[in-house]
């Protein structure tokens, strides 16, 4: 979709270079989500993992699990969007 549009952008391989902690904590302020808003409930169950959680230590699960987290995620300067629906990634870059 991105190339579609002629963006430019950087991909990061989140399974071979995960987000630390304080990237996570950082990119759910840019959100404006918490992290049990943007849980994939599928791996979620997979790892058997409580999702009622306090936010630390969920964050702390998806730095060392990170398919625990929705995707994809566009970040364009202090703002971010999950990719789902593709149009809420094309209103932040218009």
């Amino acid at each position: 979709m991105l190339n579609d549009n002629n963006v430019d952008f950087a991909y990061r391989e989140y399974t071979k270079n995960p987000l630390s902690v304080a990237e996570l904590t950082q990119l759910f302020e840019q959100l404006g989500k918490s992290p049990k808003e943007l849980l994939r409930s599928r791996d979620v169950k997979r790892l058997e993992l409580d999702p009622d959680q306090d936010d630390a230590a969920l964050i702390a699960a998806m730095a060392k699990h990170p398919r625990l987290l929705q995707r994809p995620i566009l970040v364009v300067g202090d703002k971010a969007v999950v990719g789902r629906p593709v149009q809420d990634m094309l209103a932040l870059l218009g």
